[in-house]
Protein backbone atom coordinates (compact mmCIF):
# COMPACT_ATOMS: atom_id res chain seq x y z
CA UNK A 1 0.00 0.00 0.00
CA UNK A 2 2.70 2.32 0.57
CA UNK A 3 4.44 1.74 -2.60
CA UNK A 4 1.38 3.07 -4.63
CA UNK A 5 1.96 6.51 -2.61
CA UNK A 6 5.28 6.66 -3.75
CA UNK A 7 5.29 6.09 -7.14
CA UNK A 8 2.57 8.69 -7.69
CA UNK A 9 4.41 10.95 -5.99
CA UNK A 10 7.61 9.95 -8.18
CA UNK A 11 5.32 10.32 -11.08
CA UNK A 12 4.21 13.53 -10.21
CA UNK A 13 7.97 14.74 -10.01
CA UNK A 14 8.91 13.05 -13.16
CA UNK A 15 6.25 15.07 -14.70
CA UNK A 16 6.88 18.50 -12.92
CA UNK A 17 10.78 18.12 -13.98
CA UNK A 18 10.29 16.95 -17.47
CA UNK A 19 7.86 20.23 -18.18
CA UNK A 20 10.15 22.56 -16.26
CA UNK A 21 12.69 22.14 -19.18
CA UNK A 22 10.42 22.62 -22.20
CA UNK A 23 10.49 26.24 -22.41
CA UNK A 24 13.58 27.74 -21.11
CA UNK A 25 15.12 27.49 -24.29
CA UNK A 26 12.85 29.77 -25.72
CA UNK A 27 12.42 32.52 -23.04
CA UNK A 28 15.96 33.08 -22.12
CA UNK A 29 15.78 34.30 -25.58
CA UNK A 30 13.94 37.45 -25.35
CA UNK A 31 16.14 39.21 -22.83
CA UNK A 32 19.45 38.41 -24.30
CA UNK A 33 18.86 39.71 -27.58
CA UNK A 34 20.54 43.07 -27.70
CA UNK A 35 23.29 41.16 -25.83
CA UNK A 36 23.24 38.10 -29.02
CA UNK A 37 22.91 41.25 -31.46
CA UNK A 38 25.91 43.30 -30.47
CA UNK A 39 28.16 39.49 -30.88
CA UNK A 40 26.26 38.36 -34.17
CA UNK A 41 25.26 41.20 -36.01
CA UNK A 42 21.74 39.54 -36.28
CA UNK A 43 18.61 41.51 -37.13
CA UNK A 44 15.61 41.02 -35.45
CA UNK A 45 13.83 38.98 -38.63
CA UNK A 46 16.81 36.74 -37.98
CA UNK A 47 16.76 36.42 -34.52
CA UNK A 48 12.53 35.73 -34.87
CA UNK A 49 13.63 32.62 -36.49
CA UNK A 50 15.21 31.47 -32.96
CA UNK A 51 11.66 31.09 -31.78
CA UNK A 52 9.93 30.50 -35.00
CA UNK A 53 11.70 27.81 -36.33
CA UNK A 54 11.61 25.53 -33.16
CA UNK A 55 7.57 25.79 -33.00
CA UNK A 56 7.39 25.22 -36.61
CA UNK A 57 9.14 22.06 -35.31
CA UNK A 58 7.23 21.69 -32.37
CA UNK A 59 4.70 21.46 -34.34
CA UNK A 60 5.72 18.81 -37.37
CA UNK A 61 7.30 16.98 -34.27
CA UNK A 62 4.82 16.62 -31.85
CA UNK A 63 2.99 14.67 -35.30
CA UNK A 64 5.78 12.07 -35.14
CA UNK A 65 4.83 11.30 -31.54
CA UNK A 66 1.75 9.05 -32.40
CA UNK A 67 3.78 6.88 -34.65
CA UNK A 68 7.35 6.82 -32.70
CA UNK A 69 5.44 5.66 -29.49
CA UNK A 70 3.82 1.95 -31.54
CA UNK A 71 7.76 1.72 -32.74
CA UNK A 72 9.71 2.16 -29.96
CA UNK A 73 7.56 2.34 -26.98
CA UNK A 74 7.12 5.13 -24.55
CA UNK A 75 10.40 4.73 -22.64
CA UNK A 76 12.59 5.43 -25.03
CA UNK A 77 10.48 8.20 -27.23
CA UNK A 78 10.54 10.42 -24.24
CA UNK A 79 14.58 9.14 -23.55
CA UNK A 80 14.72 10.82 -27.30
CA UNK A 81 13.15 13.47 -27.33
CA UNK A 82 15.17 14.78 -23.76
CA UNK A 83 18.93 13.65 -25.60
CA UNK A 84 17.65 16.18 -28.45
CA UNK A 85 16.84 18.61 -26.11
CA UNK A 86 19.53 18.34 -23.60
CA UNK A 87 22.18 18.00 -27.43
CA UNK A 88 20.63 21.42 -28.47
CA UNK A 89 21.11 23.65 -24.89
CA UNK A 90 24.52 22.22 -25.12
CA UNK A 91 25.33 23.27 -28.65
CA UNK A 92 24.82 26.73 -27.73
CA UNK A 93 28.01 27.05 -26.24
CA UNK A 94 29.00 27.46 -30.26
CA UNK A 95 27.80 30.52 -32.02
CA UNK A 96 27.49 29.09 -35.15
CA UNK A 97 25.30 26.56 -34.28
CA UNK A 98 22.35 28.50 -32.73
CA UNK A 99 19.81 28.07 -35.66
CA UNK A 100 20.77 24.58 -35.45
CA UNK A 101 20.57 24.21 -31.68
CA UNK A 102 17.04 26.09 -32.01
CA UNK A 103 16.03 22.92 -34.61
CA UNK A 104 17.03 20.41 -32.07
CA UNK A 105 15.49 22.06 -28.79
CA UNK A 106 12.00 22.41 -30.99
CA UNK A 107 12.14 19.01 -32.22
CA UNK A 108 12.76 17.58 -28.54
CA UNK A 109 10.02 19.27 -26.87
CA UNK A 110 7.67 18.35 -29.32
CA UNK A 111 7.84 14.52 -28.88
CA UNK A 112 7.83 15.62 -25.13
CA UNK A 113 4.44 17.09 -25.96
CA UNK A 114 3.27 14.47 -28.06
CA UNK A 115 3.95 12.29 -25.16
CA UNK A 116 3.12 13.08 -21.97
CA UNK A 117 -0.39 14.47 -22.07
CA UNK A 118 -1.72 10.55 -23.26
CA UNK A 119 0.75 9.04 -20.43
CA UNK A 120 -0.94 11.54 -17.49
CA UNK A 121 -4.35 10.28 -19.05
CA UNK A 122 -2.80 6.80 -18.65
CA UNK A 123 -1.38 6.93 -15.44
CA UNK A 124 -3.63 9.29 -13.56
CA UNK A 125 -7.20 8.79 -15.34
CA UNK A 126 -8.85 10.25 -12.22
CA UNK A 127 -6.83 13.32 -12.30
CA UNK A 128 -6.57 13.80 -15.75
CA UNK A 129 -8.05 18.07 -15.07
CA UNK A 130 -5.38 18.61 -11.65
CA UNK A 131 -2.77 16.71 -13.47
CA UNK A 132 -2.55 18.60 -16.79
CA UNK A 133 -2.96 21.65 -14.58
CA UNK A 134 0.21 20.28 -13.20
CA UNK A 135 1.57 20.08 -16.31
CA UNK A 136 0.69 23.72 -17.76
CA UNK A 137 2.35 25.62 -15.21
CA UNK A 138 5.53 23.40 -14.78
CA UNK A 139 5.65 24.78 -18.70
CA UNK A 140 5.30 28.03 -17.64
CA UNK A 141 7.09 27.99 -14.60
CA UNK A 142 9.99 26.63 -16.90
CA UNK A 143 9.59 29.76 -18.94
CA UNK A 144 9.85 32.06 -15.72
CA UNK A 145 13.04 30.42 -14.97
CA UNK A 146 14.48 30.64 -18.50
CA UNK A 147 13.38 34.49 -18.61
CA UNK A 148 14.92 35.47 -15.13
CA UNK A 149 17.61 33.49 -14.62
CA UNK A 150 19.69 33.84 -17.71
CA UNK A 151 19.97 37.61 -17.58
CA UNK A 152 21.33 36.66 -14.11
CA UNK A 153 23.57 34.20 -15.61
CA UNK A 154 25.02 37.29 -17.97
CA UNK A 155 25.80 39.22 -15.09
CA UNK A 156 27.36 36.80 -13.50
CA UNK A 157 29.52 36.05 -15.89
CA UNK A 158 29.09 33.09 -17.78
CA UNK A 159 28.75 35.04 -21.36
CA UNK A 160 25.25 34.92 -23.22
CA UNK A 161 26.49 31.31 -24.94
CA UNK A 162 27.03 30.49 -21.51
CA UNK A 163 23.78 31.28 -20.23
CA UNK A 164 22.04 29.67 -22.86
CA UNK A 165 23.58 26.05 -22.77
CA UNK A 166 23.04 26.57 -18.56
CA UNK A 167 19.84 24.60 -19.26
CA UNK A 168 21.62 21.41 -20.66
CA UNK A 169 21.75 20.40 -16.80
CA UNK A 170 18.46 20.34 -15.74
CA UNK A 171 17.39 18.51 -18.84
CA UNK A 172 20.11 15.70 -17.87
CA UNK A 173 18.44 15.80 -14.67
CA UNK A 174 15.36 15.03 -16.40
CA UNK A 175 16.52 12.11 -18.57
CA UNK A 176 17.71 10.43 -15.66
CA UNK A 177 14.49 10.99 -13.94
CA UNK A 178 12.13 9.97 -16.57
CA UNK A 179 13.97 6.82 -17.54
CA UNK A 180 14.21 5.39 -13.96
CA UNK A 181 10.32 6.21 -13.13
CA UNK A 182 9.36 4.92 -16.81
CA UNK A 183 10.81 1.57 -15.81
CA UNK A 184 9.38 0.71 -12.97
CA UNK A 185 5.50 2.05 -14.81
CA UNK A 186 3.37 0.26 -16.85
CA UNK A 187 3.77 1.94 -19.96
CA UNK A 188 3.05 1.24 -23.71
CA UNK A 189 5.98 -0.76 -25.15
CA UNK A 190 6.87 -0.61 -29.09
CA UNK A 191 4.06 -2.68 -30.95
CA UNK A 192 1.77 -1.88 -28.27
CA UNK A 193 -0.67 0.01 -30.17
CA UNK A 194 -1.60 -0.34 -33.75
CA UNK A 195 0.79 1.81 -36.28
CA UNK A 196 -1.33 4.25 -37.57
CA UNK A 197 -3.81 3.81 -35.11
CA UNK A 198 -4.33 7.49 -34.79
CA UNK A 199 -4.79 7.95 -38.66
CA UNK A 200 -8.40 8.48 -38.49
CA UNK A 201 -8.00 11.05 -36.81
CA UNK A 202 -6.95 13.19 -39.44
CA UNK A 203 -10.14 12.55 -41.47
CA UNK A 204 -12.12 14.57 -38.95
CA UNK A 205 -12.77 18.30 -38.82
CA UNK A 206 -12.74 18.67 -35.31
CA UNK A 207 -9.29 17.91 -35.34
CA UNK A 208 -8.41 20.32 -37.35
CA UNK A 209 -10.65 23.32 -35.78
CA UNK A 210 -8.83 22.54 -33.02
CA UNK A 211 -5.67 22.85 -34.39
CA UNK A 212 -6.39 26.36 -36.03
CA UNK A 213 -7.83 27.07 -32.89
CA UNK A 214 -4.82 26.75 -30.86
CA UNK A 215 -2.38 27.77 -33.50
CA UNK A 216 -4.05 31.47 -33.10
CA UNK A 217 -4.31 31.27 -29.65
CA UNK A 218 -0.18 30.18 -29.39
CA UNK A 219 0.48 32.30 -31.29
CA UNK A 220 0.15 35.14 -28.60
CA UNK A 221 2.41 33.00 -26.28
CA UNK A 222 4.71 33.11 -28.87
CA UNK A 223 4.74 36.31 -29.64
CA UNK A 224 5.20 37.37 -25.81
CA UNK A 225 8.36 35.24 -25.32
CA UNK A 226 9.83 36.52 -28.54
CA UNK A 227 9.21 40.45 -28.41
CA UNK A 228 7.88 41.54 -25.07
CA UNK A 229 11.39 41.96 -23.38
CA UNK A 230 12.43 43.45 -26.50
CA UNK A 231 9.60 45.58 -26.51
CA UNK A 232 10.60 47.26 -23.30
CA UNK A 233 14.14 47.46 -23.61
CA UNK A 234 13.35 49.87 -26.61
CA UNK A 235 10.89 51.67 -23.97
CA UNK A 236 14.51 51.84 -22.09
CA UNK A 237 14.15 49.03 -19.67
CA UNK A 238 17.63 47.44 -18.68
CA UNK A 239 18.00 42.83 -19.95
CA UNK A 240 17.41 42.48 -16.40
CA UNK A 241 14.20 44.58 -15.74
CA UNK A 242 13.00 43.09 -18.91
CA UNK A 243 13.92 39.35 -17.78
CA UNK A 244 11.81 39.85 -14.83
CA UNK A 245 8.85 41.25 -16.26
CA UNK A 246 8.67 37.84 -19.19
CA UNK A 247 9.31 35.82 -15.43
CA UNK A 248 6.19 37.47 -14.16
CA UNK A 249 3.95 36.76 -17.41
CA UNK A 250 5.32 33.16 -16.60
CA UNK A 251 4.38 33.16 -12.73
CA UNK A 252 1.06 34.58 -13.43
CA UNK A 253 0.95 31.56 -16.31
CA UNK A 254 1.92 28.72 -14.33
CA UNK A 255 -0.73 30.24 -11.10
CA UNK A 256 -3.32 30.19 -13.59
CA UNK A 257 -2.49 26.82 -15.31
CA UNK A 258 -2.81 24.95 -11.67
CA UNK A 259 -5.57 27.05 -10.31
CA UNK A 260 -7.99 27.36 -13.18
CA UNK A 261 -8.86 23.71 -13.66
CA UNK A 262 -9.65 23.12 -10.05
CA UNK A 263 -11.96 25.74 -9.88
CA UNK A 264 -13.33 25.01 -13.18
CA UNK A 265 -13.98 21.28 -11.87
CA UNK A 266 -17.04 22.08 -10.11
CA UNK A 267 -18.60 23.81 -13.01
CA UNK A 268 -19.19 20.48 -15.24
CA UNK A 269 -17.74 19.54 -18.26
CA UNK A 270 -18.07 22.36 -20.49
CA UNK A 271 -14.68 24.66 -20.63
CA UNK A 272 -16.14 27.24 -22.55
CA UNK A 273 -16.99 29.63 -19.71
CA UNK A 274 -13.38 29.47 -18.77
CA UNK A 275 -12.05 29.89 -22.22
CA UNK A 276 -13.74 32.56 -22.78
CA UNK A 277 -12.53 34.20 -19.73
CA UNK A 278 -9.23 33.71 -20.82
CA UNK A 279 -9.33 35.00 -23.90
CA UNK A 280 -10.93 38.17 -22.56
CA UNK A 281 -7.81 38.68 -20.38
CA UNK A 282 -5.64 37.97 -23.50
CA UNK A 283 -7.35 40.59 -25.66
CA UNK A 284 -7.11 43.30 -22.69
CA UNK A 285 -3.67 42.62 -22.22
CA UNK A 286 -2.90 42.58 -25.72
CA UNK A 287 -4.79 46.57 -25.90
CA UNK A 288 -2.45 47.82 -23.04
CA UNK A 289 0.45 46.80 -24.44
CA UNK A 290 -0.55 48.60 -27.58
CA UNK A 291 -2.21 51.47 -26.16
CA UNK A 292 -0.09 52.38 -22.75
CA UNK A 293 2.58 50.03 -22.43
CA UNK A 294 4.46 52.08 -19.51
CA UNK A 295 1.13 52.59 -17.78
CA UNK A 296 0.85 49.43 -15.33
CA UNK A 297 3.47 47.02 -17.03
CA UNK A 298 3.16 44.65 -14.33
CA UNK A 299 -0.69 44.37 -14.07
CA UNK A 300 -0.65 43.70 -17.86
CA UNK A 301 1.75 41.00 -17.68
CA UNK A 302 -0.29 39.47 -14.99
CA UNK A 303 -3.21 39.86 -16.97
CA UNK A 304 -1.66 38.23 -19.95
CA UNK A 305 -0.07 35.49 -18.19
CA UNK A 306 -3.67 34.69 -16.27
CA UNK A 307 -4.94 34.37 -19.98
CA UNK A 308 -2.35 32.82 -21.98
CA UNK A 309 -1.66 30.28 -19.07
CA UNK A 310 -5.31 29.34 -18.08
CA UNK A 311 -6.08 29.17 -21.71
CA UNK A 312 -3.58 26.58 -22.88
CA UNK A 313 -4.39 24.05 -20.24
CA UNK A 314 -7.97 24.40 -20.96
CA UNK A 315 -7.40 23.65 -25.18
CA UNK A 316 -5.30 21.18 -23.94
CA UNK A 317 -8.45 19.46 -21.43
CA UNK A 318 -10.89 19.85 -24.35
CA UNK A 319 -8.67 17.71 -26.65
CA UNK A 320 -8.56 14.84 -23.88
CA UNK A 321 -12.35 15.38 -23.22
CA UNK A 322 -12.91 14.17 -26.71
CA UNK A 323 -12.28 10.88 -26.82
CA UNK A 324 -11.91 8.38 -23.72
CA UNK A 325 -9.37 5.68 -25.22
CA UNK A 326 -6.40 7.47 -23.24
CA UNK A 327 -3.95 6.17 -26.30
CA UNK A 328 -6.43 7.94 -28.87
CA UNK A 329 -7.08 10.98 -26.51
CA UNK A 330 -3.20 11.50 -26.32
CA UNK A 331 -2.74 11.14 -29.93
CA UNK A 332 -5.60 13.94 -30.52
CA UNK A 333 -3.79 16.54 -27.88
CA UNK A 334 -0.55 15.73 -30.56
CA UNK A 335 -2.10 16.87 -33.51
CA UNK A 336 -3.90 19.06 -32.16
CA UNK A 337 -0.32 20.66 -30.94
CA UNK A 338 1.35 19.79 -33.83
CA UNK A 339 -0.66 21.94 -36.44
CA UNK A 340 -1.36 24.59 -33.67
CA UNK A 341 2.23 25.19 -33.05
CA UNK A 342 3.28 24.88 -36.97
CA UNK A 343 0.23 27.87 -37.06
CA UNK A 344 1.85 29.68 -34.01
CA UNK A 345 4.98 30.08 -35.46
CA UNK A 346 4.11 32.89 -37.70
CA UNK A 347 3.13 35.32 -35.67
CA UNK A 348 6.77 36.50 -34.27
CA UNK A 349 7.73 36.92 -37.75
CA UNK A 350 4.90 39.08 -38.62
CA UNK A 351 5.58 40.83 -35.72
CA UNK A 352 9.24 41.21 -36.74
CA UNK A 353 7.65 42.33 -40.34
CA UNK A 354 5.40 45.10 -38.83
CA UNK A 355 8.57 46.33 -36.59
CA UNK A 356 10.61 46.86 -39.51
CA UNK A 357 8.20 48.52 -41.48
CA UNK A 358 8.27 51.65 -38.78
CA UNK A 359 5.18 50.63 -36.65
CA UNK A 360 6.99 49.62 -34.05
CA UNK A 361 5.78 46.71 -31.48
CA UNK A 362 2.02 48.44 -31.62
CA UNK A 363 0.75 46.91 -34.20
CA UNK A 364 2.19 43.45 -33.87
CA UNK A 365 0.05 43.55 -30.16
CA UNK A 366 -3.18 44.98 -31.72
CA UNK A 367 -2.93 41.57 -34.15
CA UNK A 368 -2.50 39.62 -31.15
CA UNK A 369 -5.91 41.13 -29.82
CA UNK A 370 -7.46 40.63 -32.80
CA UNK A 371 -6.45 36.82 -33.13
CA UNK A 372 -7.79 36.58 -29.13
CA UNK A 373 -11.33 37.48 -30.13
CA UNK A 374 -11.27 35.24 -33.38
CA UNK A 375 -10.34 32.31 -31.30
CA UNK A 376 -13.08 32.91 -28.45
CA UNK A 377 -15.53 32.91 -31.70
CA UNK A 378 -14.21 29.73 -32.36
CA UNK A 379 -14.75 28.31 -29.11
CA UNK A 380 -18.24 28.57 -29.55
CA UNK A 381 -18.34 25.08 -31.01
CA UNK A 382 -16.49 23.14 -28.71
CA UNK A 383 -19.60 22.13 -26.62
CA UNK A 384 -19.04 18.73 -24.63
CA UNK A 385 -22.30 17.75 -25.99
CA UNK A 386 -20.59 17.27 -29.56
CA UNK A 387 -17.32 15.22 -28.40
CA UNK A 388 -19.29 11.78 -29.37
CA UNK A 389 -20.41 12.74 -32.17
CA UNK A 390 -17.82 14.76 -33.80
CA UNK A 391 -15.02 12.02 -32.94
CA UNK A 392 -16.46 8.81 -33.41
CA UNK A 393 -14.03 6.20 -33.93
CA UNK A 394 -13.93 3.60 -36.53
CA UNK A 395 -15.46 0.04 -35.84
CA UNK A 396 -12.46 -2.56 -35.91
Amino acid sequence: MAERPRIALAWLATVVLVTLNLRPFLTAIGPLTPTIQAHTGLGLQALAWLTLLPMALMGAGTWLAPALLPRLGARPTLALALTLLALGCALRLAPAWLLATAALCGVGVALVQGTLPGLIKLHTPRHVAPMMGVYSASLMGGGALGAQLSPLALQWGLGWSGALALWTLPVLAALALAWWQLGRMATPAAGATQRGASAWLLRRPRTWYLMLAFGLMNGGYASMIAWLAPHYQELGWSAAQSGTLVALLSIAQAAAALLLPVLAARGGPDRRPWLWFTLGCQALGFALLAMAPLAAPLATAIVLGVGLGGCFTFFMLVALDHLRAPLQAGALNALMQGGGFLLSALPPWLMARLHQGGGGFSGGWWLQCAMALLVAVLVARLAPTQYERVMQPPVP
